[in-house]
């Protein structure tokens, strides 16, 4: 059997800004997102993460016209973690357990917000 890492048939969007995540039960961030999908995204740390490991995590969205930021909480399970390019920065990918629709929201306003998007001729 295979790894996600290996078997990946989603094709995850590149984000050009990164958007940290949080411990949700800590408020401590864990890491910024390299790259998202509706199944799972990619963060980058300072840390090593644990793999194989269920993570209570909550992601902290701009505050629009002077609201509260909205906080989406949500479950991720880590499957692999790396050493980043960057010295002294650890890469983990993530799938989402239970994606909820408010997530999936997100994530597909992200992805489209974010990403780069080729010129057209």
């Amino acid at each position: 059997m295979s790894t996600l890492d290996e078997k990946r048939s989603i094709q995850r969007q590149e984000l050009q800004y990164y958007l940290q995540i949080f411990n949700q039960v800590t408020h401590k961030p864990i890491g910024s997102i390299v790259n998202i999908s509706a199944h799972g995204m990619m963060l980058v740390s300072q840390k090593r993460l644990l793999t194989h490991a269920l993570f209570q995590l909550e992601m902290k969205l701009p505050s629009i016209n002077k609201k509260r930021p909205q906080v989406i909480h949500f479950e991720a399970l880590s499957h692999w973690c790396k050493p980043d390019i960057t010295p002294d920065c650890f890469d983990t990918g993530f799938s989402f357990t239970k994606p909820n629709p408010e997530l999936i929201e997100v994530v597909e306003a992200l992805t489209d917000y974010f990403s780069f998007k080729p010129y057209n001729l």
